[in-house]
């Protein structure tokens, strides 16, 4: 593998971290600490700059917070707007490039042009043009993923991709930044072991975290192409699908890729994993499940579209207007129906509640924008 250099002085560059900010804004304009970012730019970036050139930087203490997410709970850790996430951001600018080189084109989730509707594309398209070696799928995930990344073997990585000494020692500090409490807190949200190595655990909510988890994994990617000569295996963050030819060929892979995980990235593979006939059961993946001639909406999904439909249907019969949120959520639903076979879904839920979806938007949006 080819390693890098001289890219720290790129990441310090006052354009570099003008861009930062213009990219870490977008959607936050009206935060109040962004607006005194805007206020005072130049004092602010230059401040900045100074941390990073004396290296005087150091990571931000962290903002901790529960969210519920398909009944699982998951601890997401927030940093302030400057320095951190400007400065994450001033990293990925320059970084990215080389990250994304070293991944496989069927990796997934925080890369730009390859999220969820892109995962959907090539699994299906394997699915359809390659039905004698797609019979079986072998599905996994990583039990406790974020909290179980090792730092030692993340920092070597990225030493085997770099080799700008400071470069190394600004993604040395964000890496080591959760504090032996966060570790604490980690392990008694996740129900994690007790014997847990202590320098192990990525903050989920991180924005460098999500480059990290994929960067992570991208070695298992090859090993599953080039050394286990797997023909189709997708990616999404830590959620994992491989399609075979045969039951047992996949039992005997799964037996490698939990040796794999132990051995090499100190992963467990969750218990839950399950290998099946894809075409009888079909492929329950990315929020939609997957079959030869046609696609659903995962059924989880399903049922909260036909909760929140009915509900905004109920609302406006009885002559309520809709809110904002209730507005954005008819329009995400359709942007989730429009890559499945909904025509009845749209039908029944959808066109009860459209009129009143366009009311709102000209008489509420419009006037606002204009």
């Amino acid at each position: 593998m080819k390693r890098y250099g001289n890219l720290y002085q790129k990441i310090c560059s006052m354009d570099n971290l003008k861009e930062a900010h213009r990219n870490a804004r977008k959607g936050k304009g009206w935060y109040a600490e962004v607006k005194e970012v805007d206020t005072h730019l130049e004092e602010y970036l230059t401040k900045l700059q100074e941390m990073l050139v004396n290296h005087t930087y150091h990571t931000s203490p962290y903002e901790k917070f529960i969210r519920k997410e398909n009944g699982k709970e998951r601890e997401i850790f927030k940093l302030p707007y400057f320095p951190d996430r400007i400065c994450q951001w001033a990293i990925l600018q320059v970084i990215e490039p080389y990250l994304l080189r070293n991944m496989t084109s069927t990796t997934y989730s925080a890369i730009p042009g390859k999220g969820i509707h892109a995962a959907l594309r090539d699994v299906q398209e394997a699915m359809r043009k390659d039905v004698p070696n797609c019979q079986f799928c072998f599905k996994l995930d990583v039990r406790h993923f974020y909290p179980s990344i090792n730092h030692a073997i993340l920092k070597a990585k990225f030493r085997k991709l770099f080799k700008d000494a400071e470069l190394l020692w600004l993604l040395d500090e964000i890496i080591d930044s959760i504090s032996t409490a966060s570790i604490e807190d980690m392990r008694n949200i996740w129900l994690l072991d007790e014997d847990i190595d202590p320098e192990t655990g990525i903050p989920i909510g991180n924005y460098l975290s999500q480059y990290c988890g994929n960067f992570y994994l991208s070695s298992f990617d090859h090993w599953l192409k080039e050394k286990m000569h797997v023909k189709h295996a997708f990616r999404y963050m830590d959620d994992i699908v491989i399609f075979g030819s045969s039951k047992e060929a996949l039992h005997k892979l799964q037996k490698e890729v939990k040796r794999y995980f132990k051995t090499e990235l100190h992963l467990t593979v969750k218990g839950n994993w399950q290998i099946f006939p894809t075409y009888v059961r079909g492929l329950d993946f990315v929020g939609y499940r997957s079959f030869l001639n046609f696609t659903l909406l995962r059924k989880s999904s399903c049922k909260s579209f036909k909760q929140k439909m009915n509900s905004i249907r109920k609302k406006t019969e009885n002559g309520q207007m809709m809110r904002y949120s209730e507005w954005c959520s008819i329009n995400s639903y359709k942007g989730w129906l429009k890559h499945c076979d909904s025509y009845r879904l749209q039908a029944k839920y959808i066109a009860p509640v459209q009129a009143d979806a366009d009311r709102y938007y000209q008489e509420v949006i419009q006037r606002k924008a204009a």
